[in-house]
């Protein structure tokens, strides 16, 4: 046995750390050196005896080691050579001496230094045992060298001329590639006899291992060479099937491909590509994926319609009758299309339109598109953006992609069948982007007429020619499409429909078609036009008609039954029975106030789905000037009414109002039906006009609705939706309506048969809008009801407020 255990010498060596190496005794090897502590280890040693202690690092990934983080047993080295890199690193070429362990660290700068200590092991009793175990441990590292093929043969020969076990094993290990644990731990073992075991165990599993590589090499081996072989029988196959004339296969799918495309008269470009995407196809084999992918990439092509297209229609009558007849009123819109046709008719080369209709839902943006397509003789297509928020959506996938397709542009064009179609692109303003793109910018390219002559797909990869479409977008609001894209577009606003439009489309169009959709004759239903109105103003609140078509498919439902059931020729329904097929009245509309009244002002709002009037209503109560807001009122409204108390207050002397009634008075500010948001500053003039109005006892006119902003000068600023609360006001029965001056131009989009029943005031500063909503006042009838006192006061406010340099004027 190896018992006797002879301690050398113990000396003081330079210590060298190495990063994923471990060095054995007996190894000559080079590695480079780069750390500055190691280099000045490695001048020490030659300066000395040449000798230095390499030791391995528990972690490789450490550049700066401490003593804690190397191993204890490392490998006493005689360095052989030393040569200079650039970028102070050296190469080092060392020879393993023999395996020592640190004693203890003896410095750590400018280098570590270690005292180490060597022992060896003479042969003992059981020498029989060493050279079986030398023997098993040669013959399966010449089984592991055959498995593995890496370790050259000359290496081999002289491993088997080793005598001694210690260099025996030493020299095994640092020949069988193993992690840097197993290293370390052969090298921490003295004892020969247990490190040949230990090689031994090591070299069995790493053959176990080996033997499986080699099946499954074998395996797969075998697999390429079946795969050559019906390569080979395939194209022993073409060969027959070229010599017999048979079309059948790759060949004839090509040749196929080729009459296709003599006929198909496409592009240079096109045709190119196409000729070279056949010419790959032919090598590939029959069943390959990536023939599957050029056939599908092919059909694409073919199916595109490069140079088919309709011939327009440029008969402006026969153009404007179908327009009407499918759609009653947007009138712009129609303008607009009547317009294109004008000039298409001069010049025969104009790009198709781009044009964007904005408006609320329900007022037929959609339906007009395909009413557009048959006027103009255009195929339709429509393309939903609603949620789309990848950028390939619209440009399509790259071919590297397993199961790429092409964008949804060119996809819509194959289901047009024509290069010049109406493209409804449904909804744009509800595209959103997320880390896969952005959808909107890849649009950019799609609706720009002086780029969109070469818009090229991802997966098609070809120009296609989109100058010939026309392109109609719709949008609810412009506020969430982006700017670039909006430039773009020619916008067409749509307002909501008013109640005449709405009569005429229900009488027109909804009844017909609900009468028709659900099986009933002509004359076996009747509505006429006051049970219609009576349904859109108590039945439905939109701007749109979608919710009225709704209701009407109802009463058409309803009258069918009554039908079959009581076999009755002919229902009628009339404003009376409405409560009987629809139920109780589910909206109210306000109507004007019966009387002048103090403190209260009409003033005139705009909703998404139309207009509303908006009743203010002022309180004076004894306080010290606390201005109370009532109504779930928005920060602007409320910044309204603050701004219009500061008029009042700048104003005072020429209204006869008590300088200092903030100090006196708590005004309170409410605008009924509290459950409802309101907010914006066109209700400004309405807010001081109801204060003035309770500050002086002057009532306002029960006829009279105003709306505008207001400044702390007394400006009246211009507003938006005027045509939809002029229209609100017309239902209340109001035939007075303050306008800003700004808006004057406005007023003519209001419909003519409105326009006549109502006087329009039209007021730069609030002087126009008090003189006109503030009542007269009955002297006489005041002095009955009130004392003398009181009487006098308000003829002193009369005659103060008639002598005012701004001309307010309040006739007696």
């Amino acid at each position: 046995m190896y018992e006797s255990k002879k301690v050398i010498k113990k000396q003081v060596l330079p210590l060298l750390p190495l990063r994923g190496l471990t060095v054995f005794p007996y190894m000559i090897l080079h590695f480079d050196v780069g750390r500055v502590k190691s280099i000045k280890a490695l001048e020490d040693a030659m300066i000395n005896n040449q000798l230095i202690f390499l030791v391995t690092q528990k972690e490789a990934k450490n550049d700066a080691p401490s003593e804690e983080d190397v191993y204890n047993v490392g490998t006493i080295s005689k360095v052989k050579q030393l040569l200079k890199l650039p970028g102070d690193t050296i190469r080092v070429l060392v020879e393993g001496v023999s395996r020592a362990e640190i004693s203890e660290f003896t410095q750590t700068e400018p280098f570590f230094a270690a005292e180490v200590v060597e022992q060896i092991y003479s042969d003992g009793e059981n020498s029989v045992e060493i050279e079986a175990l030398k023997r098993r441990v040669l013959a399966a590292f010449e089984d592991y060298v055959g498995l593995s093929n890496k370790i050259s043969p000359e290496t081999v020969l002289s491993i088997t001329t080793i005598e001694d076990a210690g260099q025996l094993s030493d020299m095994v290990a640092s020949n069988i590639f193993l992690k840097v644990e197993q290293k370390q731990e052969i090298l921490n073992e003295f004892n020969p006899k247990i490190r040949l075991e230990k090689i031994l165990e090591i070299l069995l599993k790493e053959m176990e291992i080996l033997e499986i590589e080699k099946n499954i090499n074998t395996k797969v081996r075998k697999q390429i060479d079946k795969m050559q072989k019906e390569y080979y029988l395939r194209e022993q196959l073409k060969a027959i099937q070229s010599e017999l004339g048979d079309k059948e296969g790759v060949t004839g799918e090509v040749e196929e491909y080729k009459e296709k495309l003599k006929k198909a008269e496409f592009p240079e470009e096109v045709e190119k590509k196409v000729l070279k995407e056949l010419d790959r196809l032919i090598k590939m084999q029959s069943g390959s994926a990536e023939g599957s992918v050029i056939r599908t990439y092919l059909d694409w092509i073919f199916d595109l319609p490069w140079n088919k297209e309709t011939e327009e229609i440029i008969d402006l009558k026969k153009a404007e009758a179908i327009l009407d007849e499918d759609h009653y009123g947007l009138e712009k819109v129609k303008e607009r299309i009547v317009e294109y046709l004008a000039v298409r008719k001069l010049k025969n080369n104009l790009k198709g339109p781009i044009l964007c209709l904005v408006g609320p839902p329900g007022v037929g943006k959609t339906s007009i598109a395909k009413s557009i397509a048959r006027a103009l003789n255009r195929n339709y297509v429509r393309m939903s953006l609603g949620g789309v928020k990848d950028e390939s959506e619209i440009r399509g996938h790259r071919r590297t992609y397993v199961g790429a397709m092409p964008g949804r542009i060119i996809a819509s064009l194959k289901q047009a069948g024509t290069k010049n179609p109406l493209l409804l692109l449904d909804e744009i303003d509800k595209m959103s982007s997320d880390f896969r793109g952005d959808p909107a910018s890849a649009m950019l390219e799609v609706l720009d007429g002086e780029q969109n002559f070469t818009f090229r797909d991802h997966y098609m990869e070809l120009p296609f020619d989109l100058s010939n479409v026309m392109f109609l977008t719709t949008a609810n609001s412009l506020d969430t499409i982006p700017r670039p894209l909006l430039d773009r577009m020619e916008v067409i606003h749509i307002s909501s429909y008013t109640e005449e439009e709405k009569v005429n489309i229900a009488l027109k169009y909804l009844i017909p078609k609900q009468i028709e959709a659900h099986g009933l004759a002509k004359k076996s239903i009747e509505i006429d036009e006051k049970t219609a109105r009576d349904v859109i103003n108590y039945y439905t609140r939109e701007a749109g008609v979608r919710n009225l078509e709704r209701e009407f498919a109802t009463l058409c439902r309803k009258a069918a039954k009554a039908i079959v059931s009581s076999k009755s020729k002919t229902i009628k329904i009339t404003s009376d029975k409405l409560e009987k097929y629809l139920g109780a009245k589910r909206f109210r509309y306000d109507k004007a106030n019966e009387k002048d009244e103090i403190g209260i002002a009409t003033g005139l709002a705009w909703t998404p789905v139309g207009g509303e009037t908006l009743t203010i209503e002022v309180s004076l109560m004894d306080g010290n000037g606390k201005l109370e807001l009532t109504g779930q009122l928005g920060d602007v409204m409320k910044e309204s009414a603050r701004a219009a108390m500061s008029f009042i207050r700048s104003r005072a002397d020429q209204l006869h109002i008590d300088k200092n009634f903030h100090n006196k008075y708590d005004i309170h500010i409410h605008v009924p039906e509290g459950a409802i948001p309101k907010d914006g500053p066109s209700a400004g003039i309405t807010l001081a006009t109801a204060m003035i109005s309770a500050l002086t006892g002057l009532p306002v006119k029960k006829n009279v609705a105003m709306t505008g902003e207001i400044t702390l000068r007394g400006r009246v600023l211009p507003i938006g939706g005027l045509k939809e609360k002029v229209l609100a006001a017309h239902r209340a029965g109001i035939n007075t309506i303050i306008v800003p001056m700004d808006n004057k131009k406005d007023i003519d989009d209001i419909p003519e048969n409105v326009r006549k029943k109502i006087k329009f005031v039209i007021a730069s500063d609030m002087d126009t809008v008090i003189n006109t909503a503030l009542a007269k006042i009955n002297f006489k009838r005041i002095k009955s009801k009130v004392s003398d006192k009181l009487t006098d006061e308000l003829i002193a406010k009369e005659q103060t407020a008639a002598s005012l340099d701004k001309g307010i004027s309040i006739e007696q």
